[in-house]
């Protein structure tokens, strides 16, 4: 890779066309505390300290994207996977948005 130059994560798409952001999470439900752990193989690793019961776990995902991308909670869908813990969620977002998806990782 060229120096000045950032590769797309494995874990993120994003389709110009529909401005939509695809993201690959691999989630743990019950962890300690909310938090976004890092790259776990092509997905993004997200632990959710709330249950997986009751769709729970998925709510606390939604609000954590929400509040990490300071988006709405209607801009980010769970589109597979709400009942595993791999899952692909679909952002509403231009492509400033890729900006603050990158820092996820950071933060």
């Amino acid at each position: 890779m060229k120096e000045g130059t950032t590769a797309t994560p494995v874990w993120h798409r994003y389709d110009p066309a529909r401005q939509r952001h695809i993201l690959t999470l691999h989630v743990q439900p019950n962890a300690r505390k909310n938090a976004i752990a890092g790259p776990h193989g092509d997905a993004l690793k997200v632990k959710i300290a709330a249950p997986a019961a009751d769709n729970k776990a998925n709510i606390a995902l939604v609000n954590l994207l929400r509040e990490r991308l300071d988006l709405s909670a209607s801009a980010i869908v769970i589109r597979h996977g709400a009942t595993g813990r791999r899952k692909v969620v679909e952002i509403s977002g231009g492509p400033e948005l890729i900006v603050r998806l990158e820092h996820l990782v950071g933060a």
